[in-house]
């Protein structure tokens, strides 16, 4: 077997077993290939699937810098990616083709620096949430879906996934929803009734008929509303209301806990919401927050 054929039973078992997201796969595919690539260029020779087995952690190490340096330079953040990918494809060749390579285990991949998240203001948020009944060229019943979504990320804290994943049957909403999100990890969201009103209103206005194990939110066709509608949709908003790029969905999330801890909110409490594992990653809000105090010390000090 050639790499190349390894290869593509790497990707076939990702697409079918897995159950990868298409932009997974092409991710995965982009940087499995680059590598083997470099490989057989370094080598001078094309790759037999034993060659893999025996990939030396300066190889890989070569690999990084080439990515690093040449005419299109991957940042950090790309350049562990990519890394990581490599790491899945090695740990499938030993666990399905019998090619183990101990190697990957001896290269470290370069520090990434988390970012601070980047919310938008509640005016902002507000507007995003309002902006679909404006639309005159949007159904009803589709503008209150688009804002019942947006309000369960704002109001809730939700990943778009998470708002997705409810069922007709949690609908009316209780006072607190169980969220299983990332890594199984299940927590308790209060449900605001703002949020609880959002909802009604779409089912009232949707023109389907919904069984109880369906899912809560319907595109047009009546499928399943999908994370790149939500995304479009909100695409489509920010280019009215004059919004940054970074006026996302998942800047709702953001936005949710930014305004929780400038309201006086303890750290832990917005870890248990977001339904973070550890309490560092909720501490890149303090930084969001400091930054907005200062910015207002900023305008308003008479010696700033």
């Amino acid at each position: 077997m050639t790499a190349d054929e390894a290869l593509a039973q790497w990707l076939a078992h990702l697409a079918h077993e897995r159950r990868a997201s298409p932009r997974t796969l092409e991710a995965y595919g982009f940087a499995a290939r680059r590598y083997l690539a470099f490989l057989t260029g370094h080598r001078g020779e094309s790759l037999a699937l034993g060659a893999l087995g025996e990939v030396t952690a300066g190889e890989v190490r070569a690999w990084l810098a080439h990515l690093r340096g040449g005419e299109r330079p991957l940042a950090p953040r790309s350049l562990s990616q990519a890394l990581s990918a490599i790491r899945a494809f090695h740990r499938f060749l030993d666990r399905r083709l019998d090619t183990p390579n101990a190697a990957l285990a001896l290269v470290r991949g370069p520090r990434v620096r988390p970012g601070a998240p980047r919310p938008v203001s509640e005016d902002q948020a507000l507007g995003l949430i309002a902006e679909p009944a404006l639309d005159p060229d949007r159904e009803p019943w589709e503008a209150a879906r688009d804002q019942a979504v947006l309000t369960l990320l704002y109001g809730c804290g939700l990943r778009i996934s998470e708002a997705l994943s409810l069922k007709r049957a949690d609908a009316p909403l209780p006072d607190s929803l169980r969220i299983t999100g990332k890594g199984a990890k299940t927590r308790i969201v209060p449900v605001l009734p703002a949020v609880r009103e959002a909802i009604e209103t779409y089912l009232k206005a949707a023109p389907f008929v919904l069984a109880p194990d369906a899912p809560l939110f319907r595109a047009k066709r009546g499928g399943p509303l999908s994370p790149r509608h939500v995304q479009a949709a909100v695409q489509g908003l920010r280019s009215r209301l004059g919004l940054p790029a970074s006026a996302t969905p998942h800047a709702l999330r953001h936005s949710f806990a930014t305004h929780l801890l400038g309201a006086g909110a303890d750290l832990r409490s917005i870890q248990e919401l977001l339904g973070h594992a550890s309490l560092s990653t909720t501490q890149r809000y303090t930084q969001v927050d400091a930054a907005a105090l200062l910015s207002a010390y900023a305008k308003a000090h008479p010696h700033a």
